[in-house]
């Protein structure tokens, strides 16, 4: 990690903070502390909005992922929070032209037009975006000639509700490490973070903890995680999952599920410690919410200027 920029912060820090290796650029802040000994440097880290486009069906939309099923036709408790009259290519241009990196096109079902409009987004934007929905070993780097900087992949490597590591090798060696991000979503079972698989629908028998965060690093560049008991339904975030995260994660990770305003974001970055980029969805205007998309962009411009 190299440090570009050192300040000294005007706010007094009694808690420790860890040093963030995370693999981006951070700004080193010196903060004072009030003991008798000589001050040493706190270190606070910024962090990233990553933005998302959740196509179904060909069309963007946003869906309480929990609602969905999985099988060819949704059923009838299908939750629909907004379809946009935007293709998918005109979102990942505004991702392009606003300098945002590392975004999420997720295909809630690997349907022809869904396919399609996430492949036409790659294209509006090479190198800018992530892919995920379907991914398996066979078709992971067709993705990648598309332009995705990244596969997203969960219920492929997860299997009869435990992690398939041949599966997950093979995969770890198709697209190489560098390329591939795990999405652990997961929900609260017995007081624990299961990770569920197949649209949600079905725990698993692994549970977030620092010992699984660290094995599956060994074979991810990043983690995505949704709180799905939270996301979608614009309820405030689960500040003990971002917690989990930020305190376990040996690598990047991004946490999606539940913001609705920009204090929010506060709350992931502090609850985090700096490690926890976050992604926003239906509570964005430009996806028929409140908070506004300008406002967001603006956040993280403020937080990127803690990297340079």
């Amino acid at each position: 990690m190299s440090v570009q920029k050192l300040r000294a912060s005007p706010i007094w820090n009694t808690e420790p903070n860890a040093l963030c290796t995370r693999g981006k650029q951070k700004l080193i802040h010196a903060t004072p502390r009030l003991l008798s000994r000589p001050p040493k440097l706190a270190v606070k880290c910024g962090v990233r909005f990553r933005p998302c486009i959740d196509i179904h069906k060909g069309k963007v939309k946003q869906i309480v992922g929990s609602t969905l099923q999985d099988s060819k036709e949704d059923g009838p408790n299908l939750i629909t929070n907004f379809v946009s009259d935007k293709s998918a290519t005109e979102y990942a241009k505004m991702y392009r032209d606003d300098g945002l990196t590392g975004g999420h096109v997720i295909m809630l079902g690997a349907d022809p037009l869904s396919i399609l409009a996430a492949i036409e987004a790659l294209h509006a934007y090479p190198g800018g975006l992530q892919v995920g929905g379907g991914i398996n070993s066979s078709n992971a780097l067709s993705y990648i000639d598309e332009g995705a900087s990244h596969v997203i992949v969960t219920s492929y490597v997860f299997h009869n509700g435990e992690i398939d590591f041949v599966r997950l090798k093979e995969l770890a060696d198709v697209v190489q490490k560098q390329r591939l991000v795990l999405d652990l979503s997961c929900r609260k079972k017995n007081n624990r973070y299961a990770i569920v698989t197949d649209r949600w629908q079905k725990f698993s028998d692994v549970y977030l903890d620092q010992k699984v965060l660290d094995t599956l690093a060994n074979y991810a560049d990043e983690f995505l995680v949704h709180g799905v008991d939270v996301e979608g339904k614009k309820l405030g975030i689960d500040e003990e999952l971002v917690a989990l995260l930020g305190k376990y994660s040996p690598i990047p990770v991004t946490y999606a599920g539940g913001v609705t305003c920009i204090s929010d974001l506060e709350r992931i970055r502090l609850a985090g410690m700096g490690h926890v980029d976050v992604t926003v969805g239906s509570a964005l205007d430009i996806f028929g919410g409140n908070l506004a998309y300008k406002d967001v962009v603006a956040w993280h411009s403020q937080q990127e200027a803690l990297t340079v």
